[in-house]
């Protein structure tokens, strides 16, 4: 009996041991699973930038709202870029919502005149919709004044587009934010200038800065031309680097300054705003650089 004991007694503590064994990473809290049990895989993280958001506001100028597109010296916002329903543009918001999701949730708040000291005013009332994508395009009237002199300093410039992506952000965290570049103005005076009635309609005061005395290629002419380009450049450097400090800002890359607009896609009326054909190129852009895995550079 007692040999027996003994030997019950080892055959437990073998037994004992190896079941702790087994059990023991579990009995001290460990995070070990079982044999037996396969390892839930790790949710993906929610990507910064959703290439098919729900709903557009477009902020900007009389390029977002088709000026001179349909008729002489007046808006056309069904032909706009970014939030217009003509078949022939295909804007921005018909591409991402189709036609029906346009026509319900994309808002057009751009003001033919508007400058950047405007648009932190824009940016207000389209954050009232909450729309997850907001389009913005202006600074071409910044650098269209009566005289060179009276174009908005690059500083002011920078200033108005901080402002305005702040309170942006401050309402709505997480909308997202598409910044076309402005268009090459001298390339526009360029293509324009041989349309006579283009030039005509230039004479009531459309871009002085540039257009004023079309036809004059003396040293000044030529001088306040380049100034005006160059301010436009200085405009669209502070365009990317304000957007490149928001995660949830795409820059065009530069792609509607680098756009060469022919006679075919600019306004038959005044030879510089885009024409419908011009809207829809403007309109590929913006599309293709929302919806690239990517941003632009």
């Amino acid at each position: 009996m007692r040999k027996r004991g003994r030997r019950t007694r080892g055959v437990l503590a073998v037994v004992a041991a190896a079941v702790l064994g087994v059990a023991g990473c579990d009995a001290v809290g460990g995070d070990s699973a079982a044999p037996s049990e396969k390892a839930k895989p790790s949710p993906k993280p929610t990507p910064l930038w959703d290439r098919s958001p729900g709903s557009v506001a477009a902020v900007g100028d009389s390029i977002t709202r088709g000026f001179d597109a349909c008729d002489v010296l007046s808006d056309c916002p069904e032909a706009s870029w970014a939030t217009g329903t003509s078949p022939e543009v295909d804007s921005l918001a018909v591409r991402l919502l189709g036609r029906t999701g346009a026509a319900r949730r994309s808002w057009n708040y751009a003001v033919t005149g508007a400058r950047m000291a405007d648009l932190p005013g824009q940016m207000a009332q389209a954050v009232r919709r909450k729309p997850q994508l907001v389009t913005v395009m202006v600074g071409a009237n910044d650098a269209c004044r009566r005289t060179t002199s009276a174009m908005t300093p690059v500083s002011a410039f920078r200033a108005d587009f901080e402002d305005s992506l702040r309170s942006l952000r401050k309402a709505l965290p997480k909308a997202q934010v598409f910044v076309a570049s402005v268009p090459d103005l001298k390339r526009l005076w360029s293509e324009g200038r041989s349309s006579p009635m283009g030039k005509q309609v230039w004479k009531l005061g459309i871009c002085p800065s540039m257009l004023g005395d079309a036809d004059a290629l003396d040293s000044a002419a030529t001088l306040r031309r380049d100034t005006v380009q160059k301010r436009v450049e200085d405009y669209n450097k502070v365009l990317k680097e304000v957007c490149a400090e928001d995660k949830r800002c795409r820059h065009d890359g530069g792609a509607v300054y680098d756009y060469r607009f022919g006679t075919g896609q600019l306004s038959r009326w005044d030879y510089f705003h885009p024409s419908v054909n011009g809207q829809a190129r403007l309109a590929e852009i913006a599309y293709r650089t929302v919806t690239a895995k990517k941003p632009l550079t």
